[in-house]
C-alpha cells in the first residue's frame, strides 16, 4: 500500500469533543495495534491504544480514553497521563508520549494517513 494515499476512517459527526473514540486497527513496524481517534480542542488526533509505561491498551471503558474532565487521556490501567492534542506524558509513569498517527479532516470526513513505520491491516 502506497503510504502518500490516506484511508477513510469516520465520519468527522463520529467525533465528538472530549467524547468516544473511534477505534481503527494498524500495523505498526510490523506488529497489529489497535489505535484510536478524538476529538480535543475542535481539532482530531490519533494515537496507538498503547501506553508507554506497559504496552497495554489505555481505555478504561470500550473507546473512552478522557478523564473526567475531558482535559487529559488517562491509562486505565498505570494511571499515566497524557495531553490530548499532542500524546505528549505528563503525569504518571509515563516514559515518553503516545505514538501519534496523522489525521486529515476534510469534507466531514477523518483519513488517516499511513507511513513507513504505520500502515492499515492487510486482510
Amino acid at each position: 500500500m502506497s503510504t502518500d494515499t490516506p484511508i477513510e476512517l469516520c465520519a468527522s459527526a463520529e467525533l465528538s469533543e472530549g467524547g468516544l473514540a473511534v477505534p481503527f486497527d494498524v500495523v505498526y513496524d510490523g506488529e497489529s495495534c489497535r489505535a484510536f481517534a478524538i476529538r480535543f480542542e475542535g481539532r482530531v488526533h490519533a494515537y496507538l491504544n498503547r501506553c508507554t509505561h506497559v504496552a497495554m491498551e489505555l481505555d478504561w471503558q470500550p473507546n473512552r480514553f478522557f478523564d473526567d474532565t475531558g482535559q487529559w487521556l488517562l491509562c486505565a490501567s498505570h494511571g499515566a497521563v497524557y495531553a490530548p492534542d499532542t500524546g505528549e506524558g505528563v503525569a504518571g509513569p509515563c516514559q515518553g508520549g503516545l505514538v501519534k498517527i496523522e489525521l486529515i479532516e476534510a469534507d466531514g470526513t477523518v483519513r488517516w494517513q499511513p507511513t513507513e513505520r504505520l500502515q492499515p491491516v492487510v486482510f
